[in-house]
């Protein structure tokens, strides 16, 4: 740290929004010359957090400093012109435009009202040569990387005169060697004393380029910690909100036992199956009658595993095979072809379509998979919907209702009942128990049994623990876009020992 006052200081930040509390008497302090990371699970209010303090958001209550006078930004173009800078995931920039239009867009300098097309190229080559970036500023945007792109958004920030710079989720897309390029900037940009607010789901990056962390949970603070004296299981600990003794004394759950022989035939073989800036080549197989597990903070890499057995995503590394025999899953329809069904985390904008009703909704999978040229007759939907609106206890019980209408618990058994429906014989269930209620909670997780007991194999993703031990025979820990272990469900496993694989990467030989 380069000097002893914050220059960025939020003192008891609230902000609620209809039946939501998004943040709670939160304070936030950010130095010059450090890198800060911002800490927290999906809905601890990191996001909400930055757009408050760049003007996205009004204040409910709470003031902003910075360098020692109240600011209230009305959006980021003032936050920027105060010096305080954001870089977000998805680029925002124009990729049809060359890369010196980028970086001097809404700013160009002018005389007598033409741009001074040199001084931009000229400026724009000072400016990536300070992040040493050699490259052509007058070639469009999009030729280049999307590592370039975020150097290129990084350049148009410090541009500026940023004072404070944040970087929200700036290595999502990027492999190794270029999160290693972005941390030389990010490091030469401390060193001359710019303050970064780090945003990041990667806990390896957090402490390869952190000086202190502050974590958010439920948009409450939890507390502000130097990243040398905070260790990355206390990390997760604080994240997820439960102490390690505490993890430990979770109720004991029967073991499920796998009856599986050793040498039979899996149902799905996924051997080194990657995509690169997506996920790590993992290799996982899953037997008929068996619940795999998939554990790990969000961002870890569990959805995106998913999403390839599926074929959402097209892996580029690997092979996948389907009761022995090779089996490329490009797309979904294959996959379904294959007997897998994919009910996503995001029901809202990946499964339901809301202005359809429950009993369209129901039958979309199996309808897709006959192809919209032979329509599935009325009276075998009404059999079909009556059936698992009553197996689910689907409330209410009416098929015709706009799916909309239903509560989130109730559009996600029309969700599972779409792929119940098709008899799938792998069933990839990514968090199906986020958002709801206890009791549909309950309902879910007994469904998962009773399918596995009927010998569906069942891949279960999700960010509780206790419910991965309660519903699995083996759980397999993502970290960092990595599959790090894979455990047997057995006695010697709990939620204690899947934190520390979390946390470290590692577990000890005995438990692979």
């Amino acid at each position: 740290m380069t000097g002893s006052r914050p220059v960025l200081t939020m003192n008891g930040i609230s902000k609620t929004f209809p039946g939501v509390r998004a943040l709670h008497n939160v304070d936030f302090r950010l130095f010059p010359g450090e890198v800060h990371a911002l800490m927290g699970e999906n809905g601890a209010g990191k996001s909400t957090l930055i757009k408050v303090l760049t003007g996205v958001y009004g204040i409910d209550e709470g003031t902003v400093t910075l360098d020692g006078a109240q600011v209230a930004f009305t959006g980021p173009m003032q936050a920027a012109a105060s010096g305080v800078s954001t870089v977000y995931q998805e680029v925002n920039l124009c990729t049809n435009l060359s890369v010196a239009e980028n970086v001097f867009i809404g700013r160009e300098p002018r005389r007598f009202g033409a741009v001074r097309w040199g001084e931009v190229r000229r400026r724009a080559r000072e400016l990536l040569t300070r992040l040493d970036l050699d490259i052509d500023v007058t070639a469009p945007l999009g030729t280049y990387s999307l590592a370039v792109q975020q150097m290129v958004a990084i350049a148009r920030a410090i541009d500026v005169r940023a004072r404070v710079l944040i970087l929200d989720e700036p290595t999502s897309s990027l492999d190794a060697g270029e999160v290693a390029q972005l941390f030389r900037i990010m490091r030469q940009l401390r060193d001359e004393g710019i303050a970064i607010l780090f945003v990041t789901h990667f806990l390896d990056q957090v402490y390869g380029i952190a000086d202190r962390i502050t974590v958010l949970r439920n948009g409450a603070l939890v507390g502000e910690y130097r990243t040398g004296e905070l260790p990355q299981f206390g990390l997760v600990e604080k994240m997820i909100g439960k102490e390690l003794d505490v993890l430990e004394r979770l109720d004991e759950q029967q073991k499920r036992v796998v009856t599986t022989r050793a040498d039979a035939t899996p149902l799905l073989d996924a051997v080194d199956v990657g995509r690169r800036g997506a996920v790590a080549p993992f290799t996982l197989r899953i037997h008929a009658g068996e619940v795999v597990g998939l554990a790990g903070l969000l961002g870890s890499g569990r959805t995106e595993v998913a999403r390839l057995l599926f074929g959402a995503d097209r892996a580029d590394h690997g092979r996948v095979r389907v009761d022995g025999d090779p089996t490329p899953l490009r797309n979904p329809v294959q996959a379904i072809d294959r007997g897998i069904g994919f009910c996503s985390e995001n029901r809202r904008t990946e499964g339901i379509v809301p202005d359809l009703s429950v009993r369209e909704n129901m039958i979309l999978a199996m309808q897709a998979a006959r192809g919209w040229l032979r329509p599935i007759p009325r009276r075998r939907q009404d059999e079909l919907v009556e059936k698992y609106t009553k197996a689910l206890s689907i409330r209410p019980a009416n098929p015709d209702l706009p799916v909309r209408n239903l509560s989130g618990g109730n559009q996600q058994k029309v969700l599972l009942a779409r792929w119940l429906i098709t008899e799938p014989r792998l069933l990839i269930l990514d968090e199906p128990t986020r958002g709801i209620d206890i009791g549909a909670k309950a309902e879910i997780q007994k469904l998962v049994v009773e399918l596995s007991d009927g010998g569906t194999a069942v891949l279960f993703i999700s960010a509780e623990l206790e419910e991965v031990l309660r519903l699995s025979h083996r759980v397999a820990v993502m970290r960092d876009r990595t599959m790090v272990a894979q455990l047997t469900n057995d006695d010697t496993v709990d939620a204690g020992r899947i934190m520390q694989a979390i946390a470290s990467g590692t577990i000890r030989k005995a438990d692979r």
